[in-house]
């Protein structure tokens, strides 16, 4: 009798552990069943476009009749090592990124530490920093160029021998600086101040028992327990700023003398008004494979253990 009661438990077990692979094979297919659709669209609209950039990029590219374009290998890119027209975008880009970064991380930081505090009227300082996310960059562009100008507030109260902001060699990429980080803040300052809110109270109160200051919970406690929000808000932050366009096709053009002149700006460029798609390919290659560096270089700085 007890060898066969040990024969069924034997079986039901059996039996559970085959339904337990059969329920997880299924929660699987379910999974890949809902996975499918963004998939698909993935691969229509992002892998699709970014193998078909990497084929024009080694051809001599005719926008008209695609099929007669001919293949070039890495002439473009040879031909992109040699421009001075790339490298000085490239610095150009360089330069408003090392303006814009950290300016927007701390200042981002400061305003959610800051408004997270019980303080009267959160809730409309909340609004006010998030409301300029909520412009397109055609607005942004637009309303500062008009502050910038000859006739505008800022010129006013801090004129220059110019006369105007953006025709300055040495202001206009500043002043892209400063329209780029009012507007750019709101995001980060959400995603911050989300971060700030979930650590908890308890932590705080341990450290005051103890007779910490307030400079040092906030790096003892604050930074390091808003570490992954902080890792996400600087790359794609740097990101953001490598793939600037709007604001100097808007504000500047480029100029003057191709001081604000973007790689994304000098893509476009190169492929709308010279027509030489193929090397703007290459271009935006190379874009690509430098974003892919700084934010492998971000990461790893800050830490790759995110746990």
């Amino acid at each position: 009798m007890a060898q066969s009661k040990h024969r069924s438990d034997g079986t039901d077990d059996g039996r559970f552990r085959l339904d337990q692979i059969v329920r997880g094979r299924r929660e699987q297919l379910a999974g890949i069943g809902f996975a499918l659709p963004y998939l698909v669209i993935a691969t229509g609209f992002l892998f699709g476009p970014l193998l078909l950039g990497l084929f024009m990029s080694l051809h001599e590219w005719d926008p008209v009749f695609p099929a007669q374009s001919e293949f070039i290998g890495l002439e473009n890119y040879r031909i992109l090592l040699n421009d001075p027209r790339f490298w000085q975008a490239l610095r150009n880009t360089i330069y408003f990124v090392v303006l814009t970064v950290p300016t927007i991380v701390a200042l981002s930081l400061l305003l959610a530490l800051g408004v997270n505090r019980e303080i009267k009227g959160q809730w409309l300082l909340r609004t006010i920093f998030f409301s300029p996310y909520v412009l397109t960059v055609a607005v942004i562009g637009l309303l500062w160029s008009d502050l910038f100008s000859a006739s505008g507030l800022i010129t006013h109260y801090i004129p220059v021998d110019t006369g105007n902001w953006l025709i300055s060699s040495t202001l206009a990429m500043p002043a892209i600086m400063l329209a780029t980080v009012w507007w750019s803040l709101a995001f980060n300052f959400v995603v911050l101040l989300a971060a700030r809110q979930n650590v908890s109270d308890r932590l705080y109160e341990a450290a005051k028992l103890d007779g910490a200051s307030s400079w040092r919970m906030m790096w003892d406690i604050t930074i390091p327990q808003m570490k992954n929000p902080l890792i996400f808000v600087v790359i794609t932050t740097f990101v953001n700023s490598f793939q600037v366009f709007g604001q100097p096709f808007i504000m500047t053009q480029g100029g003057p003398s191709f001081s604000t002149t973007t790689i994304v700006l000098y893509l476009y460029n190169t492929a709308f008004s010279t027509g030489d798609f193929g090397y703007a390919a290459a271009v935006g290659y190379v874009l690509f494979m430098i974003l892919i560096a700084v934010s492998a270089t971000n990461f790893y700085i800050l830490g790759g253990d995110t746990s």
